[in-house]
């Protein structure tokens, strides 16, 4: 299965960094390769939560919460013609901070063309989205 993983260490504490991580209506002002998010409920994050993304140069997707461990991570998936999208976010204590990591699998028959399509687009963002809750955290 295609994917990639990114972790980044931040000097902030976990509560900090979690609350700006499932803050997602605010990812747009935040967050550089987003430009829209539209929740499809209201409320905090849960299972079962969805929210339309707009990015840059990818299609539209609808995120759907299948996990979520209040205050440690959450995990959403997309689903399009031949590809499911899975996004994990995860966050740790660290000494002096907190640890999070961002990952990003797809699966499914058009997966891999797919992939190497938008591979280097992906990483680019998912260190974007790292760096940019970072500053964000640290900021606070």
């Amino acid at each position: 299965m295609p994917g990639m993983e990114h972790t980044i260490t931040i000097a902030a504490p976990p509560e900090r960094v979690w609350a700006i991580l499932v803050d997602i209506e605010r990812w747009p002002e935040r967050i550089p390769t987003v430009d829209s998010v539209e929740r499809l409920d209201e409320g905090p994050l849960v299972v079962g939560s969805s929210a339309r993304l707009r990015q840059p140069k990818l299609p539209e997707a609808v995120w759907t919460v299948t996990e979520l461990t209040d205050g440690t991570s959450y995990t959403w998936e997309s689903k399009s013609p031949g590809v499911l999208g899975v996004a994990s976010h995860v966050v740790e204590p660290h000494p002096g901070g907190t640890r999070l990591t961002l990952a990003l699998t797809v699966s499914g028959l058009l997966a891999g063309v797919g992939w190497l399509m938008t591979k280097a687009r992906a990483k680019r963002y998912v260190e974007t989205e790292a760096a940019s809750i970072k500053k964000a955290a640290e900021q606070s």
